[in-house]
């Protein structure tokens, strides 16, 4: 990875840093956050993602039951739902950065098509992947086809982490220099919510009538 200079209020590469050493520590031992500050809220995100990755292993595979695999989407569901919840948590937790820090905003000032809560977790996520291609380079059971495939995949990976950091450290750079203007974007997902989702809301109206 090529050198960055880091935001002053956000280390990048500690992100990263954070992100890749807990995915190997939590394939070794269970879960922990001993994080403090802006990181406890990144490192709890990434355990979403971690989890989320696993539970989707589990439901493409052909030897559970029907009734595993149903319980198994419930759980992608309700970690993708957290990982989400988590996204917006970090980018509040910047918010509050920001206003601690008094920052004066430049008054055209643009916003970004992603947050940094998007691009940490996508971060995140990417980790995982880096971190499961290199397992697949220590298969005996493949061919050599197979392992310079997964070789090019890690470059690539590797290489689409390194710009998303720099992009990230730019973003929160312009952000706490003023010169973008910073939101945490609502989800407002719909499927979740029993007041939203057609299916349980309408669902729930008929057992009421019958009742």
């Amino acid at each position: 990875m090529t050198a960055m200079t880091n935001s002053p209020n956000i280390d990048v590469a500690k992100i990263l840093e954070l992100q890749t050493q807990t995915v190997e520590k939590w394939h070794q031992q269970p879960i922990e956050n001993d994080f403090e500050g802006v990181m406890a809220t990144v490192c709890q995100q990434h355990s979403f993602n971690y989890q989320l990755w696993h539970e989707e292993d589990i439901a493409r595979s052909r030897d559970v039951t029907d009734a595993e695999i149903a319980k198994v989407k419930r759980s992608i569901d309700g970690f993708n739902q957290q990982r989400n919840d988590w996204i917006e948590k970090i980018d509040d937790v910047i918010t509050g950065m920001i206003e601690a820090s008094e920052i004066s905003i430049v008054e055209d000032a643009p916003m970004n098509t992603e947050t940094p809560g998007s691009t940490i977790d996508r971060l995140s996520i990417l980790s995982l992947r880096i971190y499961h291609l290199r397992e697949q380079l220590e298969r005996e059971d493949v061919s050599q086809d197979h392992l310079d495939s997964v070789e090019h995949k890690i470059a690539i990976c590797l290489l689409q982490q390194d710009h998303l950091a720099e992009a990230l450290n730019q973003l929160l750079s312009d952000i706490f220099s003023g010169k973008k203007r910073h939101r945490t974007y609502r989800q407002f997902k719909m499927y979740n919510d029993p007041t939203l989702n057609p299916y349980l809301y309408q669902a729930k109206s008929k057992v009421n009538s019958a009742a």
